[in-house]
């Protein structure tokens, strides 16, 4: 990578002539959100460089074994929860800057991001699997050679230009090429030892059919069919315009039919999952919490139907999910300290080990994302309008009065800035500015949105193209529960950062259900 940088992105080469006034930054770059975004993104690339670098240790030195995978786990967390952080970051920016109101595009460098956190969750999962049983040694050796391949692959989309994207803003084909010497290079090697020594590396031990690892296994092949089929839908079209010359488009369509039903059945397994015991078994309260998690199922299913007529079976199935999931969260942990007295539960909590809490918090931030993607996917209001100045358009039940257009001088740019004020029950509750910006020395026009964010949904307009005679477009949108997206995502980071505490466990005189 020192290469890459210094033989075709120097930043240190001169340019002659020098320019006596420069482009600038791309204006859509010009946000605090690209100070953030990139970084955390590539912190979680080059995390997975750590679990590369065990994963060839392991296999030169022939010994992967629980102690091996203890100390490897922490660098996949930390690794994970920055990738969990970026792509969230790069989530939000995209929503608020980019002006199309959505917060996830299925474009190919968002999926390249999401392919290596795809591979990084199942590698922290089998990882596990490996510390506590001895099993899954020669796969987990090779996720985490498949992972950090992926980061690679990632760089080499961004880079490269090989495929469109509306977040491509620096492509070369000469450093694309260089990225996929690297990526042959690093990666190559790594799989020709893998292939050698990984057989050597199988278990003997026999996996139970009812088993807290044999529920992680299913995790992994839920979570490699995933990236599987993100990494079919990213390079299909590039295939098939290399084999055919035909160009097409793989988007929203293909995922909700083949990634959508996959994660679902994941949902699923994270609720099953941590009522197994290791090696063979369930706990005692499995039972009763499964059967909890039924009925929040069913309810949250039904309260969905009462709030929204004409649900489809996909979105009936998304709140079930959703409060299935939740449900079987808080009974596992209810049922980790319901043996115990009210005054020794507090303590029973303390004890509870970190890679269990951040187990429970992660989880229930899933949970938190689900309820604000099928929020924002199912109760959006849109309205997209002509309005003249002092018209009012009528927006989720609440008005939106169009006042005008006004031209206004900002640092490097110049912008037509509209004011509305939005009204609640006939009370004035904000008044939002959506603006076009001009950047006269990148000769380019950006969309700005106007946002209003609270917790229970997001207004959300847009100022399109008109004048003060014939009107102009605006588009405005009511997104409920939109930021627990955000939120959620966050939630799940900050389980994996507990996950990476490990906590001394006393034993207790009092007989305790397996953790």
């Amino acid at each position: 990578f020192l290469a890459f940088s210094l033989f075709t992105s120097n930043p240190f080469t001169r340019l002659d002539p020098a320019p006596v006034d420069g482009r600038g930054l791309n204006p859509i770059l010009q946000d605090i959100g690209l100070a953030m975004h990139p970084p955390m993104l590539y912190l979680g690339y080059v995390g997975l460089s750590m679990a590369f670098a065990f994963a060839v240790a392991g296999l030169i030195d022939g010994r992967v074994d629980k102690h091996w995978a203890r100390v490897m786990r922490p660098w996949v967390s930390a690794a994970w929860c920055a990738l969990t952080l970026g792509i969230a970051l790069g989530s939000w920016w995209a929503y608020y800057e980019l002006g199309w109101g959505g917060w996830w595009f299925w474009d190919p460098v968002e999926n390249a991001s999401l392919m290596p956190w795809l591979a990084a969750t199942a590698l922290l999962h089998s990882s596990l699997v490996v510390e506590k049983t001895g099993q899954l040694k020669s796969w987990t050796i090779l996720l985490a050679i498949i992972a950090f391949s992926l980061s690679l692959v990632g760089t080499f989309i961004v880079r490269s230009g090989l495929l469109t994207s509306v977040h491509s803003f620096a492509s070369d084909p000469a450093r694309g090429v260089f990225v996929l010497g690297i990526l042959l290079v690093a990666i190559g090697i790594p799989l020709a030892l893998f292939a050698w020594r990984g057989p050597q590396l199988v278990s003997s031990t026999q996996t139970q059919l009812i088993s807290r690892e044999a529920g992680l296994i299913a995790n992994n092949f839920l979570l490699t069919a995933a990236t599987l089929i993100v990494l079919i839908g990213t390079f299909y079209p590039l295939a098939l315009e290399v084999a055919t010359g035909a160009r097409i488009t793989v988007g929203p369509p293909y995922f909700d039919a083949t990634f959508t039903p996959v994660m679902s059945m994941l949902v699923i397994c994270m609720a099953i999952g941590p009522l197994l015991v290791w090696r063979s078994g369930v706990m005692p309260s499995a039972r009763t919490t499964l059967t909890a998690a039924c009925i929040g199922a069913s309810l949250a299913s039904l309260a969905g139907l009462s709030l929204v007529s004409g649900l489809s079976a996909a979105a009936i199935a998304g709140l079930g999910l959703a409060g299935w999931l939740g449900i079987s969260v808080i009974g596992d942990l209810l049922s980790r300290i319901k043996p115990f007295g009210p005054g020794a539960r507090l303590q029973r909590l303390k004890l509870i080990s970190g890679p269990i809490w951040g187990m429970w918090v992660a989880h229930f931030g899933m949970v938190i994302f689900l309820i604000g993607a099928l929020g924002e996917g199912l109760f959006q209001t849109e309205v997209i309008t002509r309005a003249k100045p002092g018209e009012t358009i009528m927006l989720a039940g609440q008005e939106a009065k169009f006042t005008g257009v006004e031209a206004r001088q900002g640092p490097n740019y110049q912008t037509e800035t509209a004011i509305i004020d939005l009204f609640e029950n006939g009370r004035q509750i904000t008044t939002l500015y959506p603006e076009k910006r001009f950047y006269p020395a990148a000769r380019q026009t950006t969309t700005e949105a106007a946002i209003r964010t609270r917790l229970s949904g997001d207004h959300y307009i847009v100022l399109g193209d008109g004048d003060a005679e014939k009107g102009y477009t605006l588009r405005l949108y009511h997104k409920p529960l939109v930021s627990f997206i955000w939120l959620g995502t966050i939630f799940m980071a900050l389980g994996g950062g507990i996950a990476i505490l490990r906590r001394p466990r006393p034993a207790l005189k009092t007989t305790v259900e397996p953790a």
